[in-house]
């Protein structure tokens, strides 16, 4: 049986995907390697992890323009994720995901970050605002 969590905002396309998943934050300027496709900010929790092609479950977003116009760049370049999903997200970075044309979710009734795993195998619906765990960590 799959779980199914509702958000309040979204936006993009459906896609299907791994999840990678951490409590904490979300800066396309400070916490990432943009050229190899990692996180490279040491303490961040995702350290090390290639967001490319993954749908990122991270609990907000910091940063201001230059984070938005970092997310049309990557997309560019084809390394970026495929949907970042959020607690909570400032109005600059919903505009660099649509933008960029990836797909974003936000404002759940329970933090998403504990209640997904990374590895876990996501649907992102954001015409219906939901996201579908399909599998994964502990299926």
């Amino acid at each position: 049986m799959s779980a199914i969590y509702y958000a309040k905002h979204a936006l993009g396309n459906i896609v299907e995907g791994e999840c990678l998943c951490a409590s904490d934050g979300f800066s396309a300027r400070y916490d990432l390697d943009r050229i190899n496709g990692t996180f490279s900010r040491p303490s961040h929790k995702l350290f090390g992890k290639s967001y490319k092609d993954k749908i990122l479950v991270l609990d907000t977003a910091k940063g201001g323009v230059a984070s938005a116009w970092m997310l049309y760049e990557m997309k560019s370049r084809n390394i970026a994720p495929l949907a970042i999903i959020f607690n909570s997200v400032n109005p600059i970075l919903v505009q660099g995901a649509a933008q960029g044309d990836i797909s974003m979710l936000s404002g759940f009734t329970e933090d998403i970050t504990q209640a997904l795993q990374s590895g876990q195998i996501l649907r992102v619906d954001p015409s219906k605002k939901m996201l579908e765990v399909l599998n994964g960590a502990d299926n």
